[in-house]
Parts: C-alpha cells; structure tokens; sequence
C-alpha cells in the first residue's frame, strides 16, 4: 500500500515551486502525495489529513509564521486523536523553529536542504506505518 502525504502552504506565501518539486521527487519515490495548494489554514490541513488517512503532512512557508502554523497543526492533529507526523519546511526565527519542534513537529528543514534528505525524512517519519 502506498504511503499518503498531505502537503501544503501555510500563511501568506505564494511561493510554491519548492513545495511543488517535493511532491514531484515523494510521488517517484512511491508516495501517493495530496497538495492542497497555497495560503491553506491550518484547520483545513488537519481536516484533510484525517479524511486522506494521511501517513505524514508536509508543511512549507517561506514567509514567516512556519512555526507558529506548524505548532497549530500538531495541536490540530492531536485534538482529532492523530498521532501523524508533521515535516515542515522553510523559514522562521530559531526560537520559532525550536518551538514547533518542542511541540512535537518531527523535522524541520532549512534553506538548502537536499531533495534525497526530505525524501528519507518522509520515508522514516512513515515506516512506522507500513512495517
């Protein structure tokens, strides 16, 4: 069975090449991927990763507020009982970045990060699933 990733862009970024080129590089790795496309709220993004039975939910924003969106999307999943991993990507402040990993975001990645570490990422954060 393949493994269902949700992606999405979080606040006011319309930047959405990178996001794009994930789900690219995830759906040859064997992912099924479902992106819900930009400036997508958070709420939204837990509704559809419990509908979707999502095995992971990828996050970017490029504009700031990643970790506070990301930490919002934990609480969300885990107020639906869902204990799905959440990968986010992109920029924030450390503290920010700190705190949405404290509240239980598995990974975060930078600017630079490579396509093969984001695809292992996924690949770890749903073995567990599928074992």
């Amino acid at each position: 069975m393949r493994r269902r990733v949700v992606l999405a862009k979080l606040g006011l970024d319309g930047h959405d090449v990178g996001v794009r080129l994930i789900g690219k590089h995830l759906a040859q790795a064997g992912f099924e991927v479902i992106y819900l496309g930009k400036r997508v709220p958070t709420a939204h993004i837990v509704r559809a990763a419990v509908q979707e039975s999502a095995d992971a939910v990828g996050l970017s924003c490029l504009s700031g507020g990643l970790g506070h969106f990301a930490s919002l999307t934990v609480e969300g999943l885990r107020e639906q009982g869902c204990d799905i991993p959440v990968l986010a990507g992109g920029i924030d402040e450390p503290a920010e970045i700190d705190r949405m990993l404290a509240a239980g975001v598995a990974v975060h990645f930078g600017p630079g990060a490579s396509i093969d570490g984001i695809i292992k990422a996924f690949d770890e954060a749903t073995a567990e699933e599928h074992a």
